[in-house]
């Protein structure tokens, strides 16, 4: 499976196009071999960016270790996007010219501070904010790879974000502590719009448990998003199991956005409460709606 995947990676690259500089003249380079980096973050280091820890004056460690996943190069830069939660994008280069692999970095904060003309003093860091950090990479050819666009939206394929053999970006969201895995016990309440519905709809405190898996850095998998009622609603439509989502919770406020089996998008929102239950409210396309409490078990 694996060697199956390698084969599609490469055959993706040839897609890697709108990446390319110009050639010097008014077109753009047309036929070339790509490459690609592999990004991972060491696990003896910080997955985010701890607010708490940056306002207290407390050191951070951003380790990372930057390979060439596939490709002959000449070089690669390692480049740093700051996205802040307003929008503001700047772009800068940790490093230059790498030609030696696998290499390691450890980023703290003066090391921003150097990088990013918008970050000066803890007061600049704010929840919502992220790192990106990619890859320019040169090839034999003198073609420069942009892995990332300087907007920080993606220049690569489906197939290279979801491959399981290498990662061509990190992400360090800017976030408190957060340590919600475990076992839930869930109770929602909700409304389905589809008159094929017509079993207890709207339904009250709809029993469920769900899992939420840890991710690190404040990103967490949910086992059931909806705390199964897409179940109890449209089992008559085939949904029989558990839909699984991604969230994000930037010091106790939980959001998501995703596509539910039947292509509608879900806006998934919420809070952790002080007494540690979390308070969940999603929205679909077409006009369902839940809310759930989650308790611990």
């Amino acid at each position: 499976m694996k060697k199956i995947q390698h084969i599609i990676t490469i055959l993706c690259l040839l897609f890697l196009l709108p990446c390319c500089e110009n050639d010097g003249g008014d077109s753009k380079i047309s036929t070339q071999k790509g490459a690609l980096p592999n990004i991972q973050k060491l696990t003896d280091s910080d997955s985010f960016i701890d607010l708490v820890a940056v306002q207290n004056n407390q050191e951070i460690n951003l380790g990372f270790s930057v390979d060439l996943a596939i490709g002959k190069i000449s070089s690669m830069n390692i480049i740093g996007l700051y996205i802040k939660s307003d929008g503001t994008i700047i772009k800068a280069t940790l490093a230059e010219n790498i030609t030696t692999f696998p290499v390691t970095f450890n980023l703290n904060r003066n090391d921003l501070y150097d990088a990013f003309e918008n970050l000066n003093t803890s007061e600049d860091f704010a929840t919502g904010d992220q790192l990106i950090i990619s890859a320019d990479i040169t090839l034999k050819d003198g073609t420069v790879l942009k892995i990332m666009n300087d907007d920080g939206t993606n220049n690569f394929s489906s197939n290279i974000a979801t491959s399981n053999l290498y990662k061509v970006f990190q992400t360090y969201n800017v976030s408190c502590p957060s340590d919600l895995g475990g076992t839930y016990s869930v109770l929602t309440s909700g409304e389905s719009t589809d008159s094929g519905v017509v079993t207890n709809n709207p339904v009250t405190n709809h029993p469920y448990t769900v899992t939420i898996t840890d991710n690190g850095g404040g990103n967490y998998t949910i086992s059931d998003s909806f705390g199964g009622l897409y179940i109890y609603w449209y089992d008559i439509y085939g949904l029989t199991f558990d839909v699984e989502s991604d969230f994000t919770d930037i010091c106790g406020s939980i959001s998501s956005e995703f596509e539910d089996p039947f292509g509608s998008i879900v806006n998934y929102t919420g809070t952790v409460n002080p007494n540690g239950t979390i308070s969940i409210h999603w929205t679909n396309d077409f006009g369902d709606f839940g809310d759930s409490i989650l308790t611990k078990i």
